[in-house]
């Protein structure tokens, strides 16, 4: 069986191997694997129907268990609907424990808001820690006159040293890996399904 560049671990080939091993997770009340369950439930991914019921159920329990990413997905489907006080509330929980994507979410939901001071905050937390849509969001700002250039420098500066701390040989072989998967997967579509590699 194929091994994984980055941490080690066999790759799983079918879906059913890796729904089966989520299942159990799931029962042992893991909340990183309830959320991915929910995500699968969400879209209808590894052979399962889409059953958005399902996902959040999953997700709520999954936050109550901890996880960010549910709080993220939460605060997804809360702003989708239309209820921005849960959005909110499921975005700063999500922030509040690292999550910055949710950090990012905050922001533009604050911009919309017309809350920019507080929009500005969000978006250089997140590039602080090295978010790329956050530091774009940031440098657009920047070209409208409302980022100071001393912010700007100082949450640049914080954003390239977090993205060479992430960076690694390992981190960088499993990046290559993905692409030629990505790569492998083209080419059967482009063959019809019957291409090698």
């Amino acid at each position: 069986m194929e091994k994984c560049p980055f941490c080690k671990a066999e790759v799983m080939k079918s879906g059913e191997d890796q729904l089966e091993e989520l299942r159990k997770r799931v029962e042992a009340n893991h909340a990183g694997a309830m959320c991915q369950l929910g995500c699968y439930y969400h879209k209808g991914g590894v052979g399962l129907l889409q059953d958005r019921t399902k996902a959040i159920e999953l997700c709520t329990h999954s936050a109550k268990l901890g996880s960010s990413q549910a709080h993220c997905y939460l605060g997804n489907e809360s702003h989708e609907g239309g209820d921005l006080k849960m959005a909110k509330f499921h975005y700063e929980a999500a922030a509040m424990a690292g999550h910055e994507v949710a950090r990012v979410n905050l922001g533009n939901m604050e911009f919309e808001l017309v809350k920019i001071e507080r929009t500005l905050k969000h978006f250089r937390i997140a590039a602080s820690t090295g978010d790329y849509n956050a530091m774009h969001n940031l440098r657009k700002s920047s070209e409208q006159g409302l980022v100071s250039r001393d912010a700007m420098d100082s949450t640049l500066t914080a954003y390239n040293n977090s993205c060479a701390e992430m960076r690694s040989e390992a981190r960088d072989a499993f990046i290559r890996w993905c692409i030629n998967c990505v790569g492998v997967l083209e080419r059967r579509g482009r063959d019809g399904g019957r291409g090698g590699n």
